[in-house]
């Protein structure tokens, strides 16, 4: 597939541009800070296009969406209606009604559309979810995801990251999502969210640390129909964190950290072997694919979901 890049203000711009050039062609790049767009142009070696519109007049076959998040909505839907196919960094958008409406659009065009959920085809979570299914931990009652990094306090994550109207949020917008999309795929949407969030990476000396004050530490617990609870953690503070992946249920209980998934019930203990994982979403779109369980309605579930955890 041809494709472009719109936008180079997430980090994962350029990976994802790496990887399109091992499957196709990359046609260009636009970015509407011109310094960005002119040195990310160079570093890879594209065409930096003068304007949106050119790029979306271009031969591109389909964009990967990586501009601020509040400016998903209008790209996305200018794109659908060029019919240019559509990969976005996640949040879909900042509300949920942006994002019924980037939905409809796409629907219209009928355009194929992935949003990045890497981790819902990864070779840990298709192991603990077919545990899951297999009913040998009965029926879930608990829920718990961490994933951090050290992005703020070892100075690594950019600074436009903590720019509350591009980003919308902080660490749990961002890296957060991750957690919410698995909590949704294990449990289906909650019916009550409640968010603690804390700025904890300060640095009077250094403003660009993190000048606007969003939370760099925050967790989210959620309750659902049948009684049971999902803790979604997330930051930008921890060195050394495992990610981890917890699941309890009637009859036993499933965790995955360090690269080991472990089961255990009244009966046995024991380290399940990884089945092997799909795609990533970047490579399913560019290989002209749609990506189940990473859709618009996905994204649209995402979008509604962390609203309500920034909203409790």
């Amino acid at each position: 597939m041809k494709v472009a890049i719109i936008g180079v203000w997430h980090v994962h711009a350029g990976d994802y541009t790496k990887t399109a050039k091992e499957f196709g062609q990359v046609v260009g790049v636009y970015d509407s800070n011109a310094e960005w767009k002119n040195n990310f142009a160079k570093s890879h070696e594209i065409k930096a296009f003068d304007t949106l519109d050119d790029l979306l007049n271009s031969e591109a076959e389909g964009v990967i969406i990586c501009n601020a998040t509040n400016e998903h909505k209008d790209v996305m839907i200018k794109a659908a209606r060029k019919g240019k196919h559509i990969f976005t960094e996640k949040v879909l958008t900042l509300t949920e009604k942006d994002a019924l409406e980037v939905k409809a659009e796409v629907e219209k065009a009928k355009v194929n559309f992935v949003i990045s959920f890497p981790h819902k085809v990864s070779a840990y979570v298709k192991t603990v979810k077919a545990l899951c299914e297999s009913g040998v931990i009965g029926e879930i009652n608990y829920f718990r995801f961490r994933n951090c990094h050290n992005g703020s306090t070892a100075h690594w994550l950019p600074s436009h990251f903590y720019d509350k109207d591009a980003a919308g949020g902080g660490a749990m917008v961002d890296l957060g999502a991750h957690g919410m999309y698995l909590t949704e795929y294990f449990l289906g949407e909650p019916v009550t969210y409640k968010s603690s969030f804390t700025h904890f990476c300060r640095d009077e000396k250094d403003r660009t640390l993190n000048p606007s004050a969003l939370e760099d530490n925050a967790v989210t617990v959620m309750t659902f129909e049948n009684g049971a609870i999902a803790v979604n953690e997330t930051g930008f503070v921890s060195v050394g964190s495992p990610l981890t992946l917890e699941v309890g249920g009637s009859l036993g209980y499933i965790r995955y950290t360090d690269s080991k998934v472990t089961l255990k019930t009244s009966k046995k203990s024991e380290e399940v072997p990884l089945e092997e994982g799909d795609l990533t979403p970047i490579r399913t779109f560019l290989s002209g694919k749609l990506q189940k369980g990473a859709g618009i309605d996905d994204a649209v579930t995402l979008t509604r979901m962390m609203e309500k955890a920034y909203r409790f």
